[in-house]
């Protein structure tokens, strides 16, 4: 019975924002870190992912039963019914609000309630099944997590914060068009307008390279502010950079297009938590926020 209960909140996605949380709560502690406050942000925020997730897979049953990689889980299966998911994805958002507005700021908190209704309230319902632009508004929500961590520290809504958003914003992209593209068929099935199927993969492959080149710009723009040091940069060109020429490999002629979608994806995946883990030990020469 367990395994249902967590299967339905899509563990894998939990544990992927969990490095990245943990990554702005650091940035912003820059070595002064409050363990109960840092306990409280995590907790709390994977509690609220996971009932966004849990409602999303009731939400996407009709087109879960459809797609090779969903018709497996819970909410299609019968396993869990659907009366049964929603009930067990608002409990959990209400022990995940209730931790963040017990224990952080404002800000933490209105920054999770606005990826929580992004996600499950514009993306979900409406976008992921309408739009060629709803990868993009789920961007919004996916770029949510570092931004919560930082501001449940500092309290406020700063340079720092804002460039954390934009830059896990641009990550998406790329990253969800490679899914898209290595799932082509099952997004087709499923008649979802994302653009690899809506625009063609050629169109995206053009979309994932600039992407990726914008985001290892603004990526830059933490050490050039003076907010990360030289670890932190010479992570973020290895790793941004590599990703730019994996992408660039796309246009070959005789190019694999699925493998190379998943090393796409694959090496995204690596690329933020590195970056992720980066930025949150990489504070030095740099003054503490202190709460109270």
């Amino acid at each position: 019975m367990f395994r249902r209960y967590l299967s339905v909140t899509k563990p894998g996605i939990i544990m992927g924002n969990f490095i990245s949380v943990a990554g702005g709560f650091l940035l912003a502690s820059r070595g002064v870190v409050d363990p109960w406050l840092m306990a409280a942000t995590l907790s709390g925020l994977s509690f609220v992912i996971a009932s966004g997730c849990a409602i999303n897979n009731v939400i996407d049953r009709d087109i879960d039963i459809i797609m090779a990689r969903t018709r497996k889980r819970v909410t299609v299966t019968g396993e869990m019914s659907a009366i049964t998911a929603l009930s067990h994805g608002v409990v959990l958002g209400i022990i995940g609000f209730g931790l963040l507005i017990a224990y952080t700021t404002p800000v933490a908190v209105f920054f999770a309630a606005f990826g929580y209704f992004i996600y499950v309230g514009v993306y979900s319902l409406y976008m992921k099944r309408n739009s060629v632009y709803g990868t993009f508004v789920g961007s919004l929500s996916g770029a949510v997590p570092p931004v919560v961590g930082y501001c449940a520290v500092t309290g406020t809504f700063d340079m720092q914060a804002l460039i954390l958003l934009v830059m896990f914003c641009l990550w998406q992209m790329p990253h969800s068009y490679a899914i898209a593209i290595f799932r082509f068929k099952d997004y087709q099935a499923a008649n979802i307008p994302v653009l690899p199927v809506s625009q063609g993969i050629d169109k995206a492959k053009h979309h994932i390279v600039m992407y990726i080149a914008i985001y290892a710009l603004v990526v830059m723009l933490l050490p050039i502010g003076g907010f990360t040091g030289a670890a932190f940069m010479a992570v973020a060109c290895t790793t941004s950079f590599w990703w730019l020429l994996m992408a660039l490999r796309g246009y070959r002629r005789d190019i694999d297009i699925v493998g190379w979608a998943r090393q796409v994806f694959a090496f995204s995946i690596i690329n933020i938590t590195a970056l992720s883990i980066a930025m949150a030990v990489d504070y030095q020469g740099m003054t503490p926020y202190v709460t109270y």
